[in-house]
């Protein structure tokens, strides 16, 4: 059975190639992201069905999965910033205090007529930041295609105090969920 990410993250393309998977990257081509008018777990899975519903439909033999990754902080949603400015009023917000990271994922496989969607939370509880740590932080990274502004894989003990749930979702896919969901659907072997 072919397996596509329909993702351009590089971060999701590690975490799926550590859980052993052979797979292709296909990023969804002009799939609209809904920014706000729901619920911040039911927007994450919305996106995800999206993405993962673009790739299905070009590749409709293929299982398919699609992520979507946002950060919330008292209700409000963070995704990626638009420019460097953005992503330094983020950090900005988000320091001192915890959120979440929300991460909806989607998995299709027209074949078998399934449709999996979920989500996973991490607590995230980010350090008390100056203005110089965030520029630092800023030269240090890209943060332009990260939700929050900021990565964990990516020198993330400078920022972040701790976190309440998994790392993986943090970086933009819930492995620990997606393998045994997988598994439970007979899709994947057991390790």
């Amino acid at each position: 059975m072919e397996i596509l990410l329909a993702s351009a993250s590089p971060r999701r393309e590690q975490l799926l190639r550590e859980m052993g998977l052979h797979f292709r990257v296909i990023a969804p081509a002009s799939v609209e992201e809904l920014t706000g008018g729901l619920t911040p777990p039911v927007l994450a899975m919305e996106n995800a069905k999206r993405k993962a519903a673009a790739v299905a439909g070009r590749h409709p033999a293929a299982l398919v999965i699609g992520a979507d990754t946002i950060v919330v902080l008292a209700g409000k949603i963070y995704g990626k910033p638009s420019d460097l400015p953005d992503a330094r009023r983020m950090l900005k917000e988000l320091a001192g205090h915890r959120h979440e990271v929300i991460t909806g994922v989607c998995v299709i496989h027209r074949p078998f007529e399934l449709e999996l969607v979920f989500h996973d939370t991490t607590g995230v509880w980010m350090h008390h930041l100056t203005a110089a740590q965030i520029t630092e932080y800023l030269e240090t990274i890209h943060p332009l295609d990260k939700a929050g502004a900021y990565g964990i894989q990516d020198h993330g003990d400078r920022i972040i105090d701790r976190i309440e749930g998994s790392y993986s979702n943090v970086m933009g896919l819930p492995v620990e969920r997606l393998r045994a969901s997988l598994e439970k659907l007979g899709l994947i072997q057991g390790s």
